[in-house]
């Protein structure tokens, strides 16, 4: 007997990650679908006159910067979070490993 478990969570992800763009298929940034919460912001605070009272120290010199500085950060994130959590659960395999020793040697006494 076939397990549908799988087959039926991969159709649940392939409607989830199609569903958009067929909702969506052919408008684009223009009509402000994929503009995302940071340029509806900003166009909200210029709409208030709001004037920026300091400007960055530094830029990054393209976009392209940018995104590397961003996708470096989150690498660096990524690095810690799995540092921990591979701290902990190896922590745990090990609490568990000699449980397991002193019960052995309990039981053989």
């Amino acid at each position: 007997m076939v397990d549908k478990k799988p087959v039926i969570l991969l159709c649940l992800v392939a409607l989830i990650a199609i569903s958009p763009l067929v909702i969506y298929s052919g408008l684009g940034e223009d009509e402000g679908y994929f503009g995302g919460a940071d340029g509806a912001a900003s166009e909200i605070i210029e709409e208030t006159g709001y004037k920026p009272w300091f400007s960055s120290i530094w830029e990054p010199p393209s976009g392209e910067i940018a995104s590397l500085l961003f996708s470096l950060q989150a690498a660096i994130g990524g690095i810690i979070i799995g540092y921990v959590l591979g701290y902990y659960n190896g922590q745990a395999k090990e609490k568990k490993k000699m449980d397991e020793t002193e019960r052995n040697v309990s039981n053989a006494k």
